[in-house]
């Protein structure tokens, strides 16, 4: 019985884990889903806890054969950014001279990057970058405009706002 007891406290870390990659993706997502996006709640808190995923399990199988697998925590994340950009590059429409879907590609892959954190145990990390990219997608579009105004008012480009 004590077993059981003792695998459910390292359960719990790992739900708690991925409870907060969950979140902390839905957190971008919610935003994006109020600004019409077509990337929301379900595909950002999916990407970052799917993340978060990949590299407990990585570390688990490491624990389990310590001796039989090398491991390079840098190629996991690399790679996992590499087949995100896949996602993203997915989400980016060109339509004659305008491009839409960069920030939410762009969003995407940060959500990636914050699950890869949890994953890791950056946990701080990982708060500290979702706080800063609400901050983009909430305040930094409507900068963005003003300067477009100010110093390119004859460049026509048609992003997506927030």
């Amino acid at each position: 019985m004590d077993f059981l007891i003792a695998g459910f406290h390292q359960y719990q870390v790992i739900f708690l884990q991925l409870i907060l990659a969950l979140l902390l993706g839905m957190s971008l997502g919610v935003q994006r889903t109020l600004s019409g996006k077509s990337a929301g709640m379900r595909t950002y808190s999916l990407v970052s806890m799917g993340c978060a995923m990949i590299v407990i399990m990585a570390q688990a199988v490491i624990a389990s054969y310590p001796n039989k697998i090398n491991f390079d925590p840098l190629q996991l994340a690399g790679s996992v950014m590499q087949g995100i950009g896949f996602l993203g590059a997915g989400l980016i429409i060109f339509h004659g001279t305008k491009v839409n879907g960069l920030t939410t590609a762009a969003g995407i892959w940060v959500a990636a990057a914050i699950g890869l954190a949890v994953g890791y145990e950056m946990y701080v990390l990982a708060v500290f970058a979702t706080v800063l990219t609400l901050c983009v997608f909430t305040l930094l579009w409507s900068f963005e405009a003003k300067v477009r105004r100010l110093y390119a008012p004859g460049v026509v480009l048609e992003e997506e706002e927030a």
